[in-house]
């Protein structure tokens, strides 16, 4: 049986009203890890249990930070998460790297999303204004400048916009940088169980049961495993969490010597109303990616790679020179408004999932909220941002 140390926690990071010392985390994907780090460097005692660290939506995630260009209709309050965690980001990516010692990928690239026909410039346009009235910075340029400023972009772009605050991180790289720093803390087994103290009442988590029958105890207790979270063991009765599988086909390409760079930012596209990205990466790689699909198929869709590879042509031709490396398919964890669910949810016991397709853009700030709840220092938070993540907004 393995037990956290005991003892007074620090508070590197303000506040004082933390008085556990030792945390145990189900997950070790981006939001598992990045929390992991966060209370570490407040003085926690963490253990992260993941049989199999960085394999899930992580993994496959492009890395795209988009707080202006993933705004949607009818979304209100996933707004102002996206843009706070893009307000955080900066700061976040480069503490990360600098304390392992490893690059994150993390630039400063400005994101162009181009129409690929006349009925993809008005949706285009529609939305621009609505980001205007949220006062986001946007530029309209015409197809022209945008083929001036990227080459690569071919007649099938008909209109474009410029957004200079929306950046890219590489989530492999930056979870490789937060593995290398919490090192031998991250245990590869699979967490099944929330464990209670037999004694008390309301009933007090006190640990986590894994897979290798070993139980891991600690003061707190976060649940970031995804879709997992909502299949663990011992949860409260009265909590609810409807997370639904959500998959997305992506797609990594090399481009050849003779066309890099391909692209020098993220072009992303509406092409007959589908979305489309291309990601560049600094090591003359590109991202292309990707489906949103709720279905049975697990794998990778051939129709999804046909889509993929199709629109991102009629913006970018010469993503068909270019050579497939790999293919991913992962499947994302969306729950109903897709909005995250973060939150205390019994005494010792905090949940984080429910990301949807916005887990790196919001991981700077999904940490964030996770690491102050454990602390207790939640209410060092924007309120609205705790009421619009609350876990039990799904539960009678």
């Amino acid at each position: 049986m393995n037990a956290a140390a005991m003892g007074a926690a620090s508070t590197s990071e303000g506040g004082t009203g933390n008085t556990s010392s030792s945390v145990v985390i189900a997950g070790a994907g981006i939001i598992g890890l990045a929390t992991a780090w966060r209370l570490l460097r407040q003085g926690f005692d963490v253990t992260v249990l993941d049989a199999e660290p960085v394999s899930g939506a992580t993994f496959a995630a492009a890395g795209m930070l988009a707080p202006v260009a993933e705004v949607v209709w009818d979304q209100p309050t996933l707004y102002p998460l996206m843009v706070e965690s893009g307000k955080l980001y900066r700061d976040f990516a480069q503490a990360i790297a600098e304390e392992s010692g490893h690059d994150v990928g993390y630039i400063e690239n400005s994101t162009f999303v181009c129409a690929g026909d006349a009925a993809d410039r008005q949706t285009l346009s529609e939305l621009v204004e609505l980001q205007h009235d949220m006062g986001m910075e946007i530029n309209r340029i015409t197809a022209t400048e945008a083929r001036r400023a990227e080459p690569a972009l071919g007649p099938g772009c008909v209109g474009a916009v410029d957004i200079p605050g929306d950046h890219q991180v590489n989530p492999r790289l930056l979870a490789e940088a937060l593995l290398t720093i919490l090192g031998d803390r991250v245990i590869r087994t699979r967490a099944e169980e929330v464990i209670y103290a037999s004694d008390a009442d309301p009933r007090q988590a006190i640990g986590l049961r894994g897979t290798d029958g070993n139980d891991y105890l600690a003061d707190e207790v976060v649940l970031a495993a995804g879709l997992n979270t909502a299949d663990m063991a011992g949860l409260p009765e009265n909590l609810n969490l409807p997370l639904r599988p959500v998959y997305g086909d992506v797609l990594r390409l090399r481009v050849p010597e003779r066309l890099q760079p391909l692209v020098t930012r993220t072009i992303r596209g509406v092409v007959q109303g589908r979305p489309v990205y291309i990601v560049p990466r600094a090591d003359g790689t590109v991202v292309l990616g990707a489906t949103s699909r709720e279905d049975d198929l697990t794998g990778v869709s051939a129709e999804g790679v046909h889509q993929l590879l199709r629109d991102a042509y009629r913006l970018v031709p010469g993503i068909l020179d270019c050579e497939i490396y790999e293919m991913t398919a992962r499947a994302r964890p969306g729950s109903p408004d897709d909005v995250p669910m973060i939150g205390r949810v019994a005494p010792g016991l905090t949940v984080s999932t429910g990301y949807f397709r916005h887990g790196i853009l919001l991981t700077a700030i999904g940490s964030k909220l996770t690491a102050d709840v454990v602390a207790g220092r939640e209410t060092d938070n924007d309120p609205a941002l705790l009421s619009a993540v609350n876990p039990f907004r799904f539960s009678d």
